[in-house]
């Protein structure tokens, strides 16, 4: 369970919990996005700083690129200690030794994640990975501003997360836009078929659909399906959440799906290095 700030600390407009109601009927979303905003704020005074090494930054792996190929479901594996809806996953894993074990059982690209409150994550840890292994990195986190981008970029990012719920269309086309031209790729996250609209108007080519609602973390596999029939071939698709079996990799790449996003199921497995085995390199048909 979410072990949450105290209700003194709770940001005003964030509904405080009712006695006896479980954090996860919250909009866990908001609180979330509502700490990334202060956490912009102390951002702030470092701007100019993040911008320089943004640019000093070594060039960018192909992300996007490493999530397709014509036969095969590519898997994105995640470094990932905790979750909200899951609590402790892994407490303590060291995030090096994760995504060497990752790289070594065949994932494409890796994801990282780098909010420290809610995931247990750091930036630092997408630091270390990335200079431990040869294998694009994305930044997992909720980037609501400018700022964040640049900071992924200068900690050596390959692609950052942009969730279309929690942007409006002109954040979303912004962040979009600077992600691109500081070399990276955008994976623009989607949790319904109006989300995917949107996301494909900001120019999105790299689209995410979270089979999990990020306001009550409830999760149905069966919404990358659907999802999946509306999107043209030429976007390159990744599924996430929910998935656990070689089964559940087939049933989406029947669907045309070019990856998956695996943490959790994965950093419960005793052998990393074979639990991405078997998952990654499942077949895949074509989108029409």
């Amino acid at each position: 369970m979410l072990r949450t700030r105290t209700e003194a600390n709770i940001p005003e407009g964030i509904p405080k919990r009712k006695e006896n109601e479980t954090t996860l009927s919250e909009n866990i979303l908001d609180r979330i996005v509502e700490v990334k905003r202060d956490e912009v704020r102390a951002l702030r005074g470092r701007a100019s700083e993040l911008s320089s090494r943004a640019k000093d930054a070594a060039p960018p792996r192909g992300f996007a690129a490493a999530l397709r190929h014509p036969a095969e479901v590519r898997l994105l594996a995640e470094v990932k200690r905790r979750s909200p809806s899951a609590g402790e996953i892994r407490p303590g894993a060291d995030p090096v030794e994760v995504a060497q074990a990752y790289q070594e059982g065949g994932a494409a690209a890796l994801s990282v994640l780098t909010d420290r409150q809610f995931f247990g994550g750091e930036l630092d840890f997408l630091v270390r990975v990335r200079q431990s292994v040869t294998l694009p990195v994305l930044r997992k986190d909720f980037v609501i501003d400018a700022l964040q981008v640049h900071e992924a970029r200068a900690a050596g990012a390959d692609a950052v997360l942009l969730i279309v719920r929690i942007l409006s269309d002109a954040q979303l086309a912004d962040l979009h836009g600077l992600v691109r031209e500081l070399g990276m790729d955008a994976l623009v996250e989607v949790h319904t078929a109006g989300e995917m609209e949107r996301a494909l108007a900001a120019g999105c080519t790299l689209a995410g659909v979270n089979n999990r609602d990020l306001s009550t973390f409830v999760t149905d596999l069966d919404l990358s399906i659907r999802l999946a029939a509306a999107v043209s071939g030429e976007v390159t698709l990744v599924a996430e959440s929910g998935i656990r079996t070689a089964a559940d990799v087939d049933r989406l790449g029947a669907a045309g799906f070019d990856a998956i996003l695996v943490g959790e199921s994965l950093m419960r497995q005793p052998d990393l290095r074979a639990a991405a085995a078997a998952l990654a390199g499942r077949p895949k048909q074509a989108r029409g």
